[in-house]
């Protein structure tokens, strides 16, 4: 039976935890997860885990935050003015907002404080700083 390796395609179902046990994500109620290894389209411990698994291969693996999506970075913390919002906005902790660049590219934030005249809003993924927990089944090697 053959096993994973560099740059296959392949199909994975996964339930990802929290250190806490909490799920962020699984693909339980959807179809597998599609990848080919190599791409660089999900974090690198993900990808190493599945490497040399076989078909119905089953497996739980605690992946560090420096190969998941890293150390929160403070210099990825902005303040804006709440004069330079919507003015129908009302901004909470927590909400998602997305800022357009000159080439028609967006930056994802969320908003992680709220004062009288600005917010703060945080540009890191929002499982950066954590270490993640995923339960993989290795469903098909293209």
């Amino acid at each position: 039976m053959s096993q994973v390796k560099e740059n296959d395609t392949v199909k994975v179902h996964y339930t990802g935890k929290l250190s806490n046990g909490q799920v962020f994500d699984s693909s339980a109620d959807r179809d597998p997860l599609e990848f080919t290894l190599g791409q660089g389209m999900l974090i690198p411990g993900f990808e190493k885990a599945v490497l040399n698994m076989k078909v119905n291969d089953k497996k739980t693996i605690v992946i560090a935050k420096e190969e998941a999506y890293g150390e929160i970075q403070k210099e990825l913390f902005h303040e804006v003015k709440k004069e330079q919002l919507p003015q129908d906005m009302a901004p909470e902790v927590g909400m998602g907002l997305a800022s357009k660049n000159p080439d028609g590219s967006e930056n994802q934030f969320r908003v992680a404080a709220v004062n009288e005249d600005h917010i703060i809003v945080d540009g890191n993924h929002p499982l950066a700083g954590q270490d993640l927990t995923f339960d993989l089944e290795l469903v098909e090697i293209k």
